[in-house]
């Protein structure tokens, strides 16, 4: 495969795991966020909170980089809600009742995407589980006649 075309699918994969974390997302928070009910407004949401995430989001990261150092990162959840409320603005099928209603809600698109990304392998962070032996009790230098303490 060449790499534009792995870009390209990686891409659709970006972009149907955040559309199935947008809809869970409205599934649970169903009387505070609505995309309208037909699929096709999710798909445009979906893309349109993809686009500003690619573009908008970093510099909101750059201008609030202080707040981000000094919250650990938290602050990317306001970030997120803000992404989710200008899609709001934006579309007029997709709404947000409120900005605690946002950030909740960019808790659990946050929350889905990122597990379904490390799922189905759509990023770089690989989680790995390796089994180790258990321990042996004898040390290869331990002749047996040395004290025991336990802890």
């Amino acid at each position: 495969m060449q790499p534009q075309s792995k870009q390209l699918l990686r891409f659709f994969k970006s972009w149907l795991i955040n559309t199935l974390a947008v809809l869970v997302t409205v599934i649970i928070l169903h009387n505070h966020m609505s995309y309208g009910g037909k699929v096709e407004n999710l798909l445009v949401a979906s893309f349109l909170l993809g686009i500003l995430n690619a573009f908008i989001r970093p510099i909101l990261v750059v201008f609030a980089l202080p707040l981000l150092i000094l919250t650990l990162g938290l602050f990317m959840l306001v970030i997120n809600a803000l992404m989710l409320c200008f899609v709001s603005a934006l579309l007029p099928f997709f709404h947000v009742d409120s900005f605690g209603y946002a950030i909740l809600g960019a808790l659990i698109i946050s929350l889905i995407s990122g597990a379904l990304n490390i799922l189905t392998g759509n990023t770089k962070t690989r989680v790995s589980f390796q089994r180790r032996p258990p321990p042996s009790d004898k040390r290869p230098d331990d002749d047996g006649n040395g004290p025991v303490i336990d802890v």
